[in-house]
């Protein structure tokens, strides 16, 4: 009796060693989980766009779409550099041929988008890293304010879910205009023990994304938008990390899921984001 109790002891010790061995040599593709299939381009729905390809300063070659405003195309290049630029940080899945309707919407509030994918995502070059998506937004950050030129002061860094990663690390070391930060997580490690409490996360875990660190250096408004409903990535952590932030901040809550919320909260979504901007972009503080 007793060594039939030792074996099965044994028996679930080496499969929680081998469920844990598998979580932490497989974490990058759990957590990045890239597609080189462009779903749709902005033309395609309906948007003038000019693809852009940017070096990081490790060799990787990074493919992405600026999206101007509506009507920037009859603006003299004075008017449109002076016109607000949103550089997006998107989420750990697909390429940013996912996220057009984003892009629509924030189109339609007057904004210039500069999105980009991460390398290994798309058409980019390379393997994703943590310390390679921090890369990245260095070198969208210069070619915002380098080769076009832009005010760092009339740029908004947006970082949705895994973006909020590099859009708190590139927010927290320059210092642009307005931070906006989406069904985002303290650390990745933090998601990890909500979705898998049964295994040591804080100890397997190799990437950090630890946004709850960062957000108190970030010296610009922030508005930080959670649903309660985001089944991915728990409003409390959202909410953990705006708390942390300096003022002046904000928050909004929503409703939808992790990746709809922004659509089926639209209206107020997009008039709260636009009240925001119009307050701390226009008044020139921030």
């Amino acid at each position: 009796m007793r060594r039939a109790m030792i074996n099965t002891a044994l028996g679930l010790a080496v499969g929680y060693a081998a469920i844990a061995g598998l979580a932490f040599a497989f974490q990058d593709r759990l957590l990045f989980q890239p597609s080189d299939r462009l779903r749709a381009t902005p033309e395609e729905a309906g948007m003038d766009y000019e693809t852009v390809r940017l070096d990081t300063d490790d060799g990787e070659t990074l493919h992405g779409w600026w999206i101007p405003a509506p009507d920037v195309s009859r603006e003299t290049s004075a008017e449109a550099s002076a016109r607000r630029t949103l550089l997006f940080f998107h989420g750990n899945a697909g390429n940013i041929s996912g996220r057009l309707e984003s892009v629509e919407q924030f189109r339609r509030l007057g904004l210039n988008v500069l999105i980009v994918d991460y390398r290994g995502y798309g058409r980019s070059t390379g393997a994703p890293s943590e310390k390679g998506l921090y890369r990245d937004a260095e070198a969208c950050w210069g070619h915002l304010t380098e080769t076009r030129g832009l005010a760092p002061q009339e740029i908004v860094v947006f970082g949705r879910s895994m973006g909020g990663g590099p859009a708190t690390w590139i927010a927290s070391r320059k210092r642009p205009g307005a931070v906006i930060l989406e069904s985002i997580f303290t650390t990745v490690p933090d998601v990890g023990a909500h979705h898998y409490p049964f295994l040591p996360v804080s100890t397997l875990a190799t990437n950090q994304f630890n946004n709850a660190a960062r957000v108190g250096k970030i010296n610009a408004p922030l508005l930080s938008i959670h649903s309660r409903d985001d089944r991915i990535v728990p409003f409390e952590l959202g909410r953990d990390v705006y708390e942390a932030a300096a003022e002046p901040k904000q928050f909004l809550e929503i409703e939808g899921g992790h990746n709809d919320g922004f659509l089926v909260s639209a209206d107020q979504y997009l008039r709260t984001i636009d009240d925001f901007l119009e307050r701390h972009l226009s008044s020139g503080t921030g």
